[in-house]
């Protein structure tokens, strides 16, 4: 598996902080989106890198479908411009995670990934969505050991975190769940409109 490709000429006090923002918010989906451009800067993309989604969880738990609804929907959109890895059907989950990482390797070489997943957390924080810098850690939150992936991450607070992980994931409400997929969606289809320079060829993985 490649390095994930240095921020050029930043400081740590440069990078922006994580930011976060309520699906429900009217602005959501455009703020997402220019969150998601300020991190995009922070990187050296004077060459044309691919763009690669990588969606994690899976289809057999509610609130763990959050990262495959995200790749279904922009996979739908029959944009151009992303490679996707993570969809209902072919879903990105603990068993083939390393797996998926090797095979974008090799296919996209030095590509930046956009890293998306469930995530669990206090009860005044369910239905935020957040964008940070650098991976996530997919499983932190039900006790999995798993690599770290993506260069700007994507997380969405689907239900309350601290007991009973995996019972809460599975009793976790669809109708959030879908809703905060629909604006990250929005988003990432938003960031390409914006981009310039020649279109890469959706895969669907």
């Amino acid at each position: 598996m490649e390095e994930y490709p240095a921020i050029t000429h930043v400081t740590a006090e440069a990078i922006p902080p994580k930011f976060r923002v309520y699906y429900d918010e009217p602005a959501a989906a455009m703020l997402i989106a220019g969150s998601m451009r300020e991190r995009m800067h922070l990187y050296d993309l004077s060459t044309d890198r691919p763009r690669v989604i990588l969606c994690i969880g899976t289809d057999r738990s509610t609130g763990d479908s959050l990262g495959p609804l995200v790749g279904s929907k922009v996979a739908a959109l029959n944009n151009r411009h992303y490679h996707v890895y993570g969809t209902l059907a072919e879903p990105v989950h603990a068993a083939n995670l390393k797996e998926k990482l090797r095979e974008i390797s090799l296919r996209h070489r030095n590509a930046l990934i956009f890293a998306v997943d469930a995530s669990l957390g206090y009860p005044e924080n369910v239905g935020a969505i957040n964008v940070g810098m650098g991976p996530l850690i997919p499983g932190a939150g039900v006790n999995k050991s798993l690599p770290p992936v993506g260069h700007i991450h994507i997380t969405a607070v689907v239900n309350v975190g601290g007991f009973m992980e995996y019972v809460v994931l599975q009793n976790t409400r669809l109708s959030v769940v879908m809703r905060q997929a629909e604006v990250i969606a929005d988003a990432f289809l938003r960031l390409a409109e914006e981009e310039k320079g020649p279109e890469q060829p959706l895969t669907t993985c």
